[in-house]
């Protein structure tokens, strides 16, 4: 997944409607009580991981969006960082070639075969950017890359999340971490982070305290991130701190958070 270096030197801000916008801070704020697949609250997921993900809050201008940044996955791309390097690049290109035969990406399905689980760019270059930027351009890929996406990172988390007796800023801090770190059970993986978390605090569904869990889960991503990549910026896990620190365990705006030296806000 896509693991951003962005600077900025403004705030951006924009408005989400049928959410909240009174008060800030924990005592200001009355949780709405919706988890974070109502339609607001994953349009608001989706604004988060863009500030993280692509310097931005318009996700829907990340459908083109792809670079190496140098993270050893290779090529990643669209709206969740799909890599060529972890297999989910490779997937979604194979079952929307599945629908969309002759597609302008379906040529470079054997490259992409080749160069699973590496960093190579070998049989990708140098067309292979030029063509995701075209695809990306209709309506089909797009739905494809959002189908990705709910499928493979937020459907999950957000399940997970609803079992283990979260709100909507835990269902989001698994949906994230699920985004960088990938589903797998290794200790860097979402689910050997969440399993380490669960040995030292209980979520609500085991009787635990959600401030406590949530506080450990992201103390030990943090510990998960350092290891992959010490030299990155683990700005991710503060902002998700921020929020838990406020007490907004309902992810209610207005919210407002600081992504690698950026300031985002969502009134």
């Amino acid at each position: 997944m896509k693991r951003a270096l962005l600077t900025a030197l403004c705030v951006v801000v924009v408005a989400v409607s049928g959410c909240s916008s009174s008060g800030t801070g924990a005592s200001a704020r009355e949780p709405d009580g919706a988890g974070l697949a109502s339609p607001a609250k994953k349009e608001l997921a989706q604004q988060i991981v863009a500030s993280a993900e692509n310097g931005t809050l318009d996700w829907r201008s990340a459908y083109g969006y792809i670079e190496d940044i140098g993270d050893g996955q290779g090529y990643t791309a669209g709206i969740i960082g799909f890599c060529t390097g972890t297999h989910d690049l490779l997937t979604l290109v194979e079952d929307y070639t599945a629908g969309h035969p002759g597609n302008g990406l379906a040529r470079y399905l054997p490259a992409l075969r080749a160069v699973d689980g590496t960093d190579s760019h070998e049989g990708l270059d140098p067309g292979f950017t030029a063509a995701w930027k075209a695809e990306a351009k209709r309506p089909a890929f797009r739905a494809a890359q959002d189908a990705k996406r709910d499928a493979e990172y937020f459907g999950p988390a957000v399940r997970r999340a609803e079992r283990d007796g979260l709100s909507a800023l835990g269902q989001f801090v698994y949906y994230d971490a699920i985004v960088y770190h990938g589903p797998g059970d290794g200790p860097t993986s979402f689910g050997g982070i969440r399993a380490a978390a669960m040995e030292r605090a209980d979520p609500p569904a085991r009787g635990g305290d959600e401030e406590e869990y949530l506080a450990v889960f992201l103390e030990v991503r943090r510990t998960a991130m350092n290891r992959l990549h010490p030299a990155h910026d683990t700005s991710r896990v503060t902002a998700q701190r921020h929020f838990l620190d406020e007490g907004n365990l309902g992810l209610d705006t207005p919210l407002e958070w600081e992504m690698y030296g950026t300031p985002y806000k969502v009134a």
